[in-house]
């Protein structure tokens, strides 16, 4: 009698029939024939290095469907666009796109909850946790709620009862940025930073890793601002460790994401800033990165039930957030912020009404653009791209010297963070109806829920500026907020040119 692999490969089906056709299929079955190679370029997969911070695969879940390829290849433009000269290099941008479309969870984030459960069982050191703008519109569904449910006030119930001694607010960092990248981006407008426009955003480490990668060469456009993850990693063991005199080596700082590529970054060797200001350089910024998935695992491991929960409050210190920094979790919404900043910090008056709900760059089409106008500047274009292949066009049009814009935000992940390759998995392929939820929401947090909209308008960050780090690019600021970037070209060959936008 035939195998359902005999039968497979005899009847040459398509993707779609064999999915449908494995549907009922055991996964022990099938695991016979393709258990023990995660790292090969196996046809009909990605190869995965073992040493991957971000994604695993359990081999003896894969099918060889192929939804991966799908992803990283059509989706990311990762996949096939290079050549190796060390054979047994593997390319990965960490976008964990590839574990929303596996549709047997074969490809996951890597697990790192007992990392942050020994940190909490160890009293000798102060746990802390920031919490992601859309983790709060996506933890509700693995807890039985529908899409986009905002729940801020619970997960920090949650983070509470888990043990952690305090917990922040990444919005509080994405105002922060916002500051940061506005003021740079000013600068680079008026000609006072040697840098080149357009003024790319690098608050997606998938994004900035795809750069280094295949546009080496426009690394300069980069803005050096760090992450909100990164930046509020670096406060918390010099400025917060400060303010409550706890040694930075005694504490372990933790933040759940939407990304799994926030793993990756917070590994990067530049991302110790706090620990070359200590002079103790081996002290990371950020110590562990949990994702929205991993968050829900360990509080259903604990015995917790969101829906239980009441509502707790962010600590105060760095938990104020304003509309701005919330709707980094959509694709638009960092463009969004820092338009709204950079029309203050060049005309010291707040934004007009048209800029603070730009509908240019809102919504789900690949790229989107927008001119607005600046007093002091005139005419000033943006672009956004969402989605890796997307930003392909854009990239290389720049490389043939067409660039009409001043501002790009590039986000790795369709949809932005709220399509984030750590977020629930909620139907295969991910849904553009489930991103939309999500995003929805965030909207409804910067407009209708929280009071202030405008990151310079965040009293928390202001006190930051006049108790430590006294203006944006500052000295201080340069140290622990900013960055530098990695030339990752020599490790491939450019092999395809993506020529076609997609707009949809």
């Amino acid at each position: 009698m035939e195998n359902w692999t005999t039968r497979f490969t005899k009847a040459k089906m398509t993707r779609r029939s064999f999915l449908k056709f494995i549907g009922g299929a055991s996964l022990g079955s099938m695991a016979v024939t393709i258990v023990a190679c995660s790292t090969e370029a196996a046809e009909g997969r990605v190869p995965i290095d073992p040493d991957n911070p971000s994604i695993v695969r359990d081999d003896q879940k894969c099918i060889l469907c192929g939804q991966c390829l799908e992803a990283c290849e059509k989706v990311q433009s990762v996949y096939g666009y290079y050549d190796l000269p060390i054979k047994k290099n593997i390319i990965c941008v960490n976008c964990g796109q590839c574990s929303l479309w596996c549709p047997t969870a074969a490809i996951t984030e890597r697990d790192d909850i007992d990392k942050v459960v020994a940190a909490l069982e160890n009293k000798d050191i102060h746990v802390v946790v920031q919490t992601a703008p859309a983790t709060r519109v996506a933890l509700g569904e693995e807890f039985g709620l529908v899409p986009g449910s905002i729940v801020e006030g619970q997960q920090v119930a949650a983070l509470r009862e888990l043990g952690f001694s305090a917990v922040f607010d990444t919005n509080y960092s994405a105002d922060l940025t916002i500051m940061e990248e506005g003021t740079e981006l000013v600068k680079r407008i008026q000609g006072m930073k040697d840098f080149p426009l357009p003024q790319f955003t690098s608050c997606s480490p998938g994004w900035v890793k795809f750069c280094e990668y295949y546009y080496s060469d426009l690394i300069p456009h980069l803005s050096t601002a760090k992450s909100p993850q990164q930046m509020l990693g670096a406060l918390v063991k010099t400025y917060y460790a400060k303010e409550k005199g706890i040694a930075p080596e005694k504490i372990i700082s933790v933040a759940i994401m939407p990304c799994t590529a926030k793993k990756f970054e917070c590994l990067r060797p530049e991302m110790n800033s706090a620990g070359v200001l200590h002079g103790k350089p081996q002290i990371r910024d950020v110590d562990i990165v949990l994702t929205t998935r991993e968050l829900a695992r360990l509080m259903k491991r604990k015995g917790l039930d969101l829906n239980a929960l009441e509502d707790a409050a962010y600590d105060r210190i760095m938990g104020e957030g304003t509309g701005a920094g919330v709707i980094f979790g959509t694709t638009g919404g960092v463009m969004e912020a820092a338009v709204r900043s950079a029309y203050y910090l060049i005309t010291h008056e707040d934004p007009p009404e048209t800029l603070l709900n730009l509908a240019p760059v809102r919504g789900l089409q690949g790229v989107k653009e927008a001119t607005v106008t600046i007093p002091g500047v005139g005419p000033f274009s943006v672009a956004v791209c969402h989605g890796l292949k997307n930003s392909r066009v854009i990239l290389d049009e720049i490389q043939a010297g067409k660039s009409r814009w001043q501002f790009i935000e590039f986000m790795s992940c369709p949809g932005g963070c709220a399509g984030g390759g750590g977020q629930p998995r909620t139907s295969l392929q991910p849904s553009d109806e489930v991103r939309q939820a999500r995003i929805a929401s965030l909207y409804r947090l910067d407009g209708k829920i929280y009071k202030k909209r405008l990151s310079y308008q965040n009293q928390k960050v202001q006190a930051l500026y006049q108790n430590y780090l006294d203006h944006p690019m500052s000295e201080l600021a340069e140290k622990l907020l900013h960055t530098h970037y990695t030339d990752r070209s020599k490790e491939l060959s450019v092999k395809r040119k993506f020529i076609k936008r997609d707009t949809t």
